[in-house]
């Protein structure tokens, strides 16, 4: 069974483990052609350009791939996987409680 994210269980291979996987999936993120009016670093209290963002995420491929990543690698900036910063930081503190749990 995978890890759970965001209330969805998330297949073991949809773990990027190595800098050429990491590459891989990113070379089918919608994010690539997304054009330059969307930002997925907008400042904090631009919600308009998080959620401009977030819908482009949603269209993506590869959104479980790229959540995975960003919670793995403690990525704390930017839209990644369709989260914010702050929604990332509350998935991480649970993955990691689940991962100490589970040890």
């Amino acid at each position: 069974m995978g890890k759970v994210l965001m209330g969805k269980v998330m297949p073991e291979d949809s773990r990027v483990t190595s800098i050429g996987e990491a590459e891989s999936w990113r070379e089918a993120a919608a994010c690539l052609t997304a054009g330059d009016e969307i930002s997925f670093f907008p400042t904090p209290e631009d919600a308009q350009m998080a959620t401009a963002a977030k819908a482009v995420c949603a269209t993506c491929p590869v959104i479980d791939s790229c959540l995975s990543y960003a919670i793995e690698t403690n990525q704390t900036e930017g839209v990644w996987g369709g989260t914010t910063s702050a929604e990332r930081t509350k998935l991480r503190r649970r993955w990691l409680r689940e991962l100490r749990q589970a040890s």
